[in-house]
C-alpha cells in the first residue's frame, strides 16, 4: 500500500510543479497588467523576463526581445564578462619608475614617472588605501632609491587606455560630474574632488563655495549656483570637458541642504603627478621642473617613453573586490575601465567600442546569445544610446550561478525592496535585475525595464516594487 502511494505521489509531483509555476506566471501576469495600464506608462515601453534560476526556463517574458536602455543594470554584464575572462583575481599595477640617472650625492637628472595600468580604485578610500596612503608609499619609496633632489619632474603617464577617456554618446551634463568621470589608465582618488557649498540666505540667492578640498589651484571654478527651496536637494551639475582647466557649476542647491557636491577630475593623470610633486617638496626632495603628463609631453615633441627603472608597484585588489563596489555603488568608472582591459586582454586596443565587442562576442560564444540584442556603447549604462533585451540579460544572470566565483558577484548586487537585485536609472529609464526565492522555494531571475514613463520617479520605483513583490 505505501509503495502505491508514493507512486501516486511520485507521479503528482509534475503535475504539483506545474501547477505551482502556473499560479507563479498567473500572478505575474496580473501585476503587469495593472502596471503597464498606468497612467505612468502611457507612452512608455516596457520589458520583462522572469527565469527559473536553476533550469533557464522563461516563466513569464513580456516584450522580452525588446531592446530597451538599461542604465545601470548593464553593469551586471560587464562585471559578469570581466570576472570570467579576466578572472576573479585579476588586479591592476600601478608603477612608480625614474628615468635617467641616480648620483653619489642623491641627485637624479631625469623624472619620476607614474605608470598607470587601469586601475580604477587607485588612491580610493574604500580600500583603506587612499590618496594619503598612496603618496606615503611613493615617497617612501622614492628615499629608498636613494634620492634627495630631482633634475627633472614628476610624469603621469596615462597613455594605456589613449586621450579618449568618455565614451561616444556620453552628455555634456554628466561627464564634468563624479558619475561621468573618464576611464583613464592613470585614475586618481575615482577621479572627482570635493566641493563644499553654503546656501544663500533666501532662495534665488547665489550659493558661496566655502571650500574645495584638496585645493586645486591650477583649475578656475566659475560659480553660478543659485540657492533653491527647502527640501529641493542638490541640483548641481558640473560642467567640464576632459582636459580642461575650467570647471563651471551650475544649478541650484536646496537652503537646507548640507552635503559637498563632487565633480570630476579633468585631468586625473596631471592631478596624480601635482600631488606627488607638492608632498615631494614638502618633504624637502626639490623639483627643477612642474609636474605634467605623458600626453602633454607628447603634444610638443613626440616620442617613446624612455627607459626607466622601477621602484616601486601597488597592486588593485582583486576584481571582486573591485566587482563588489561596482556593482554596490554602481560606479560607472569601474565599468569603462573594465571594458578597455577587456579589449587589451583580447588583444584590441584599449577603446570603448573594441570592449564592447568583446562583450557581444564572448556571450554570443557562450550562450548563443544574439550580438544585437547587446546593443552596447559602454560599460556602465550611462550612455543613453544603449539597447539591451531583458531576456539576454536574464539568461546572462542565470548561467553565473554555477561559477565558482558566483557568491562574491551576488553579493556585490544590492538590496532593494527586499530582494538581491542592480537597480539602473538615467532620464525616464528605470530598470532593474537580479535574483529572488519565491514563497514556494523556487529560485529565480529577473531582468525588468521601463524607457520613456512619465511622472514622480520615486512613485514609478514603488509601482515597479509591486510587480516584482510576485516573485516573492
Amino acid at each position: 500500500m505505501r509503495k502505491v502511494v508514493l507512486l501516486v505521489l511520485a507521479c503528482c509531483l509534475p503535475t504539483l510543479s506545474l501547477f505551482a509555476q502556473s499560479e507563479l506566471a498567473k500572478k505575474i501576469e496580473q501585476a503587469y497588467t495593472r502596471f503597464a495600464t498606468d497612467e505612468q506608462m502611457q507612452y512608455a515601453s516596457i520589458s520583462l523576463t522572469v527565469l527559473d534560476a536553476q533550469t533557464g526556463e522563461v516563466l513569464f517574458a513580456k516584450n522580452e526581445m525588446q531592446g530597451l536602455a538599461p542604465a545601470s543594470t548593464l553593469k551586471t554584464i560587464t562585471s559578469a564578462t570581466a570576472l570570467y575572462l579576466l578572472g576573479p583575481n585579476f588586479t591592476f599595477n600601478t608603477s612608480l619608475a625614474y628615468t635617467g640617472s641616480i648620483s653619489k650625492e642623491g641627485i637624479l637628472s631625469g623624472d619620476i614617472i607614474i605608470l598607470g595600468s587601469g586601475d580604477p580604485s587607485l588612491g580610493s578610500w574604500r580600500y583603506n588605501q587612499g590618496t594619503a596612503a598612496v603618496l606615503t608609499q611613493w615617497l617612501n619609496a622614492i628615499k629608498q632609491a636613494g634620492i634627495k633632489h630631482i633634475q627633472g619632474k614628476v610624469v603621469g603617464c596615462d597613455s594605456l587606455y589613449g586621450a579618449q577617456i568618455t565614451p561616444d554618446g556620453w552628455i555634456w551634463q554628466d561627464i564634468g560630474n563624479y558619475y561621468g568621470a573618464g576611464a583613464t589608465s592613470l585614475s586618481w582618488h575615482e577621479n572627482q574632488l570635493d566641493v563644499y557649498l553654503k546656501p544663500g540666505a533666501k532662495v534665488g540667492d547665489l550659493v558661496k563655495l566655502t571650500k574645495i578640498d584638496p585645493a586645486y589651484p591650477y583649475l578656475q571654478f566659475i560659480n553660478e549656483i543659485k540657492t533653491g527651496p527647502a527640501g529641493s536637494g542638490d541640483k548641481v551639475y558640473a560642467y567640464a570637458a576632459p582636459y580642461s582647466s575650467v570647471v563651471y557649476l551650475r544649478g541650484t542647491y536646496g537652503i537646507d541642504w548640507v552635503k559637498p557636491i563632487s565633480p570630476a577630475i579633468p585631468d586625473p593623470a596631471f592631478d596624480a603627478a601635482y600631488r606627488l610633486a607638492d608632498t615631494l617638496r614638502t618633504a624637502g626632495i626639490a623639483l627643477s621642473e612642474a609636474p605634467t603628463t605623458w600626453r602633454r609631453m607628447q603634444e610638443h615633441q613626440p616620442s617613446t617613453l624612455p627607459s626607466y627603472q622601477v621602484i616601486h608597484t601597488i597592486n588593485s585588489p582583486k576584481l571582486t573586490d573591485l566587482v563588489f563596489w561596482f556593482n554596490r555603488k554602481s560606479i560607472n568608472l569601474y565599468g569603462e575601465n573594465l571594458l578597455k582591459a577587456l579589449a587589451l586582454n583580447a588583444g584590441k586596443p584599449a577603446v570603448t567600442q573594441a570592449g564592447a565587442e568583446v562583450v557581444k562576442n564572448f556571450w554570443k560564444n557562450k550562450l548563443d546569445i544574439d550580438p544585437y540584442s547587446l546593443n552596447i556603447s559602454d560599460g556602465s549604462g550611462l550612455s543613453p544610446a544603449n539597447r539591451v533585451s531583458t531576456l539576454s540579460m536574464a539568461k546572462i544572470l542565470q548561467s553565473l550561478k554555477k561559477e565558482s566565483w558566483f557568491a562574491s558577484y551576488y553579493e556585490s548586487l544590492p538590496t532593494y525592496n527586499g530582494m538581491k537585485m542592480k537597480s539602473g536609472s538615467i532620464a525616464d529609464v528605470l530598470a532593474y535585475a537580479g535574483y529572488q526565492r519565491s514563497a514556494s522555494g523556487k529560485e529565480l531571475v529577473f531582468a525588468f525595464m521601463i524607457n520613456n514613463y512619465h511622472g514622480n520617479t520615486p512613485l514609478a520605483k514603488k509601482k515597479m516594487y509591486a510587480l516584482l513583490d510576485q516573485l516573492k
